[in-house]
């Protein structure tokens, strides 16, 4: 059987390092934000759905107006189930048909900071939730989007709260910049690889 482990985490949590680690070890990771950029962009009915939502302008030159998307969508809860409404069946169809490729047998991963908002939650047999305390995340994510400490705030205050995240999730790695990260991993994949039914059991 093939399992899919879904890996979620809020903004500066570092779910992409923990991604990463993954791809080193072998298992396959589909990275939904980056295949939703590509999807978007290549898909004709999304195209044409977006253009009718939003207009004609919300593709340039071929590319995809994310500052026009973005104002469309900024402060209106409507607008952002519109707009995940367009792209986020294709992205779930790509994703099946990304996992078709492993066959039957192992683990292929998928990483989204939305997972569970988006409901993508019964598309993987398991979630893994990457923890770090508010005040790592913030430091992490204004270094590197170059953002104000009042923009990054908003933007998690907009996500799910960590505690929602963790009630929903098989198992926690914490990425708190003292924990060791790669001992973590490596037990995730014996509990995946070995004795599927204790993940449940192992949430932290």
């Amino acid at each position: 059987m093939l399992i899919k482990v879904g890996i979620t985490g809020g903004i500066g949590s570092g779910k992409s390092v923990v991604s990463r680690l993954l791809e080193i070890m072998g298992i396959p990771v589909y990275i939904s934000d980056t295949e939703a950029k590509r999807i978007t962009c290549t898909d004709t009915v999304i195209r044409r759905e977006l253009c009718a939502l939003v207009g004609q302008e919300v593709f340039q030159g071929g590319e995809l107006n994310r500052t026009l998307l973005a104002e469309y969508m900024f402060g209106y809860p409507e607008h952002v189930k519109e707009v995940n409404a367009i792209i986020h069946p294709r992205v779930k169809d790509d994703f099946r048909q990304w996992t078709v490729r492993f066959g039957n047998n192992g683990l292929v991963g998928m990483e989204s900071a939305i997972l569970i908002e988006s409901g993508f939650r019964e598309e993987v047999d398991f979630l893994v939730m990457v923890y770090a305390p508010l005040e790592v995340r913030v430091e992490r994510a204004m270094k590197r989007d170059c953002s104000s400490r009042e923009l990054v705030l908003k933007r998690i205050e907009a996500q799910m709260s960590d505690e929602a995240k963790r009630e929903q999730a098989d198992f926690v790695i914490v990425n708190d910049n003292e924990t060791p990260l790669i001992p973590q991993v490596l037990e995730l994949i014996s509990l995946l690889s070995k004795n599927n039914h204790y993940l449940c059991d192992a949430k932290k």
